[in-house]
């Protein structure tokens, strides 16, 4: 499948997350004219960004791909697990890339620790569904050695008020040496994300 043809199917997933975030959204709740919590009570946040694909020099090496991604992501509202004073809550993404090379939908946890102020750190771990190429045979595109791939995020960000935080997210997918090649590929991106 050519790049165009890729890249419309990636962008009737990113169509799908995002109806699909909207219906979570909808008041459907006081339309049925139900009582208690809604479906919002299910997201603990979401966010929306551009993050620039297949980074030079961070853990994956070589850069091979190029263009910007756009990503959306949710997190939801049930406690996983706590470890060294922080809870991990499941998350969903999308990562949409502009020129038709590799595009992720990923699911796993978030752990975030709050610092001094206004500032936090989170981390996480999950696996990633990729359009990629496994074993690319051509110097444009990364050989990812496998579809299903382990996802590591590292961010930092800041809290502007209860609602609003600005997060700078680092993401690395890789095969974790499971399969052969092994690539990897790394983002960078600026996120807008509002709290619930």
């Amino acid at each position: 499948m050519n790049r165009r043809g890729r890249g419309k199917r990636v962008a009737g997933a990113l169509a799908g997350f995002l109806w699909g975030v909207f219906l979570i959204f909808m008041p459907i709740d006081e339309a049925m004219g139900m009582d208690g919590p809604g479906l919002p009570a299910l997201i603990r946040s979401v966010r929306f960004g551009v993050a620039a694909h297949d980074i030079d020099g961070l853990w994956s090496g070589r850069s091979k791909e190029s263009g910007p991604d756009i990503c959306v992501e949710a997190t939801f509202n049930y406690r996983l697990f706590s470890l060294l004073a922080a809870d991990a809550f499941p998350n969903l993404g999308l990562s949409l890339n502009t020129r038709g090379d590799t595009s992720k939908v990923y699911a796993g946890f978030l752990m975030q620790w709050k610092l001094r102020s206004q500032w936090f750190v989170a981390t996480g771990f999950g696996l990633a569904l990729h359009d990629g190429k496994r074993h690319a045979g051509t110097q444009d595109r990364k050989s990812l050695g496998a579809k299903v791939l382990f996802r590591t995020p590292i961010e930092i960000g800041w809290i502007i008020d209860s609602h609003h935080r600005l997060v700078v997210a680092f993401d690395h997918i890789s095969n974790a040496h499971l399969a052969n090649p092994n690539e990897g590929l790394d983002t960078l991106g600026l996120f807008y994300s509002y709290r619930f």
